[in-house]
């Protein structure tokens, strides 16, 4: 097989190239999730290189963590097809490497979720396919009124990603999807290291509240109006486990947080 370079740097190296063609198989679903890669031999033959250069393109791949390679007289290499999970991981790695702080991620936060909560009013199908489940979160939201803190503040996390995971947009659901189950993961943990204090009734049914006044909006297709009111509703909301404290994004210690794709090298620390 000769190894085209359409779209590769000209400097790419043979093992970037094989890289390259083999990425696109699994992206491509043309080598399937836990499937195996043929044998090292045969890629060998197919791709015209030598043992090393292939191995160094096994080494590409395994470092993104499509592949895991294993050792010994059942070795080989199995396939692990790209994850929204992966995305969560690698964003909240690039966050923690760069400093950067949880502000930081709320005021993004407070920009992509309303613009996602816009894209649910705009839905023409929206009776069927949102509202539905923006209901029901409601509902148990409102039966969790008189529960503990804790359930309370979980339902109510739900009812945020629904607006994400809902709102038709594939681009705008995998990357506010994957900064919001970064911030809520941090949120529990952040509320569980104060000094035990979860929200009160009153504080409660304010949430409630804006969570009706987000859904009527949906309901009556007012893109405007529901991003006005997602974005009022989460600075407020988001004040309760950040407080005013400047506090940096972090990868240890958290509950719900995706682990590390399988095969995932951490550049940062070396695990």
């Amino acid at each position: 097989m000769v190894i085209q370079s359409h779209g590769m740097p000209h400097h790419a190296s043979r093992a970037e190239l094989v890289a390259s063609v083999l990425r696109d198989r699994i992206v491509d679903g043309a080598l399937s999730d836990g499937s195996q890669l043929p044998r090292l031999e045969d890629l060998v033959v197919e791709f015209g290189v030598s043992k090393p250069t292939l191995r160094e393109a096994l080494r590409i791949l395994e470092a993104e963590g499509l592949i895991t390679v294993r050792r010994g007289k059942l070795g080989g290499a199995v396939v692990h097809a790209p994850r929204a999970r992966n995305a969560a991981y690698t964003l909240g790695l690039i966050l923690r490497t760069e400093n950067v702080a949880l502000g930081d991620l709320a005021l993004a936060l407070q920009r992509l979720e309303p613009a996602c909560a816009a894209l649910c009013a705009e839905r023409p199908d929206r009776a069927t396919e949102v509202l539905p489940l923006l209901d029901a979160v409601h509902a148990q939201a409102v039966a969790a009124l008189d529960s503990s803190g804790d359930e309370f503040l979980a339902v109510s996390s739900r009812f945020h990603t629904q607006l994400v995971a809902n709102c038709g947009n594939a681009t705008m659901i995998l990357v506010a999807g994957a900064l919001e189950s970064i911030w809520m993961a941090h949120a529990e943990v952040l509320v569980s290291e104060k000094d035990g204090r979860r929200p009160t009734m009153a504080e409660r049914r304010r949430a409630v509240a804006s969570h009706a006044d987000i859904i009527d909006k949906v309901r009556s297709g007012d893109a405007a109006g529901v991003y006005r009111s997602t974005h009022q509703h989460l600075e407020r909301s988001q004040m309760f486990p950040l407080g005013k404290e400047d506090i940096p994004i972090r990868l240890t210690g958290l509950h719900g947080f995706p682990a590390p794709p399988t095969g995932w090298t951490d550049v940062a620390t070396g695990a």
